[in-house]
């Protein structure tokens, strides 16, 4: 599932036309769904307005053939709160939210927070645990979470691994597993994953669905060789920044996604042109 870019005008609106564009580009490669207004979607940095006008477009654009999860939380909880009924009312497959920011929260504030955003909907939660938000997560505390009724996936963006075999362990295989880190697909299948959620999904969809497809089908060493083309593509995409850079590249496929929300950084066309050169060299198709 491709963690969805957000098409933006100069002034930040949602470029509607692109945004469907983009969906029919990836639905034609294989995307078994979408993943809205995450991080690479850059759902904290925009206004509402944006956000719910990019959650009704991309599921009314969709129209039921993937599923969709909308990432919902915020600064404000009762923002968060209004979004995840506003994604439930527009016809989101599932909710989705970082753990609260900035601030210090034990595991009780957590897991409360979690247990409101889960009793405002009746639809599946998805914990988002990327330890770059602030809040380490391991087996055992996800495990937890996972006993609130609907609360019944995790993306898990971390290399620990040996935390995904001991979550599935503890929840008896039954919560849903999404590797989050794109070079290390292969390594969380292995481990348990049941998929994956990717921000270079946008740009390389064909090689990422060679390692989920090989995998599943047991043909282990096609999967590992596709996992090292994805590797070879990222190690020169790092250079860059993440969500301007992916941007970049969209646009020199064809798609005019527009800049990164205000203030990340803007490439110029001829910095776009050059990294996309760099990665066409590293083995983008």
């Amino acid at each position: 599932m491709p963690a969805l870019v957000t098409p933006l005008r100069d002034d930040e609106t949602l470029n509607i036309s692109v945004l469907r564009q983009l969906i029919d580009g990836l639905l034609a490669q294989g995307a078994d769904g979408f993943y809205i207004g995450g991080a690479t979607g850059e759902g904290i940095a925009l206004s509402r307005e944006v956000r719910e006008c990019l959650t009704e477009e991309a599921i009314g654009h969709v129209r039921g053939r993937k599923p969709c999860i909308v990432h919902i939380a915020s600064t404000d909880f009762r923002e968060a709160v209004e979004l995840a009924k506003h994604a439930e009312r527009a016809g989101a497959a599932a909710i989705s939210a970082i753990p609260p920011l900035f601030y210090h929260y034990d595991e009780d504030d957590v897991y409360c927070y979690y247990r409101q955003l889960a009793a405002a909907v009746y639809i599946p939660v998805m914990i988002y645990y990327n330890p770059a938000a602030g809040v380490i997560m391991n087996a055992s505390f996800a495990a937890r979470m996972f006993e609130v009724d609907n609360i019944t996936a995790i993306k898990w963006t971390s290399s620990d691994y040996a935390g995904i075999m001991r979550l599935k362990d503890l929840t008896h295989g039954e919560m849903n597993i999404m590797n989050g880190p794109d070079d290390m697909l292969f390594m969380g299948l292995n481990a348990g994953a049941d998929g994956g959620i990717g921000t270079t999904y946008n740009m390389m969809l064909p090689k990422i669905r060679r390692i989920y497809d090989n995998f599943m089908a047991g043909n282990r060493e096609a999967a590992l060789q596709a996992q090292t083309e994805v590797i070879r593509v990222i190690e020169a995409f790092q250079r860059y920044e993440c969500i301007p850079g992916i941007k970049g590249i969209l646009e020199c496929q064809g798609y005019e996604v527009g800049n990164a929300a205000f203030p990340m950084k803007r490439y110029s066309g001829e910095e776009k042109k050059a990294m996309f050169e760099e990665l066409v060299l590293a083995g983008l198709d």
